[in-house]
């Protein structure tokens, strides 16, 4: 069949290198991503990647999968045209951010996601579930009239645009999952159930790494993920520091972080995967310096992947992603000096104590495991193809005490 030819094999020959685990009922699954960036590498940000591994550990253990994103995405080959959306393009570089489109990009991109939502309409009757990751309410307003159980994961705090458009959809809503117990409450705050699934790793590409003499910070160059605050921190610390990431907010990174760069602090830009695994895997220690209330923290998931520690601020659902790591640890947000203070000793910790860095990756394959989430995900499915099926209702069937190991 054209329509859903998502093939049950890995894209990419990194990666997953564990034997596919078959879903006992294959499924014919849309995911749909967030406007705005290909999911693709490297990364625009977390959400990205999620998005990214989660069409790939799906289609490696059996499932049909078709992506609808933004055109230059990987996966989207076989999908219909109506699947590949108008990418964001700004005329004058310095004018990018993350918080807001270009003049008239909304314009063409909500029409064409609308095309879409119309394709899977039309084709209800060869698709078994929609996982929707899109910041776009549109997709929570016309989920009840798809014809499909639609489960939708926050990966954000609540967004206005979100919360009005699924008040205004009609039964049966989206389901919904959390990144984290934090963002869970946020959303329940607002009349929102979801259950939580935090994010995971592909562990595969985030080998151990030896440890090394230089900090780490990973992560999208913009106001709320503080980069220039990591700086701060690593010269109290007296340790070199490399940044990674793209640039989210061209004003912010001139004016705040440009000025702070030099021989002591090193910019690199966005990096693929297999390079940033090693940049993070031969560093002391990786500072992760949120200045918002963090939804989740995959770059701290990433990082202890490698066994190379994390000082972070204690904000959002950061602490759940730190948890019990013996090398991880957590300051008050905006502490510089604490974080500076943590680091250093992380860093001493993990290059005398013989083991230390396998310790922490062993805990970090047992909490970030990409296949064990992936088998929740295919039990949350089962539940809203039943719940669909049964007429017991999305929310209902998802939120059901058996619904989710």
């Amino acid at each position: 069949m054209t329509a859903l030819s998502g093939t049950g094999t890995a894209s990419s020959s990194a990666g997953l290198v564990e034997p596919a685990r078959t879903a006992e009922r294959p499924r014919r699954i849309v995911v749909v991503a967030p406007l705005r960036y290909p999911i693709a590498e490297p990364h625009a940000g977390g959400l990205e990647s999620s998005v990214w591994h989660q069409v790939r550990v799906l289609r490696s253990r059996g499932h049909q999968v078709l992506l609808c994103a933004v055109a230059g995405s990987d996966h989207l080959l076989g999908g219909p045209a109506e699947f590949s959306l108008p990418a964001v393009h700004w005329d004058d570089p310095a004018d990018a951010t993350d918080s807001t489109y270009p003049d008239g990009y909304l314009d063409v991109a909500v029409p064409a996601l609308h095309r879409a939502l119309d394709w899977i309409r039309d084709h209800a009757d060869e698709i078994d579930v929609v996982e929707n990751h899109s910041l776009s309410g549109h997709v929570l307003s016309r989920a009840g009239e798809l014809g499909v159980p639609v489960v939708s994961t926050l990966h954000t705090p609540t967004l206005p645009d979100l919360l009005e458009h699924h008040r205004a959809g009609v039964e049966p809503r989206s389901a919904f999952l959390a990144v984290s117990e934090h963002t869970a409450a946020v959303w329940r705050a607002e009349g929102v159930e979801a259950r939580v699934l935090p994010n995971a790793v592909d562990t595969d590409l985030w080998p151990l790494g030896p440890g090394g003499d230089d900090l780490v910070w990973t992560g999208r160059i913009v106001p709320e993920k503080g980069p220039h605050l990591a700086i701060e921190a690593a010269r109290l610390a007296g340790r070199r520091i490399v940044l990674a990431g793209r640039v989210g907010d061209v004003d912010y990174h001139e004016s705040m972080v440009v000025p702070l760069l030099g021989a002591d602090a090193e910019h690199v830009g966005p990096l693929r995967q297999p390079e940033l695994a090693e940049l993070v895997g031969r560093s002391a220690c990786a500072l992760v310096t949120p200045c918002w209330e963090e939804p989740f923290g995959l770059v701290i998931a990433e990082a202890l992947s490698t066994g190379t520690p994390v000082a972070s601020f204690a904000t959002g659902g950061v602490p759940e992603v730190v948890g019990s790591s013996i090398g991880a640890g957590l300051v008050a947000r905006d502490d510089v000096a604490g974080l500076a203070h943590l680091a250093a000793g992380l860093a001493a910790e993990a290059s005398t104590t013989p083991g230390f860095r396998r310790r922490v990756r062993a805990d970090a394959l047992a909490r970030f495991s990409l296949h064990r989430r992936a088998e929740v995900v295919e039990e949350v499915h089962e539940a809203l193809v039943a719940g669909h099926l049964t007429g017991a209702g999305r929310a209902r069937a998802l939120l059901a005490p058996e619904a989710v190991a």
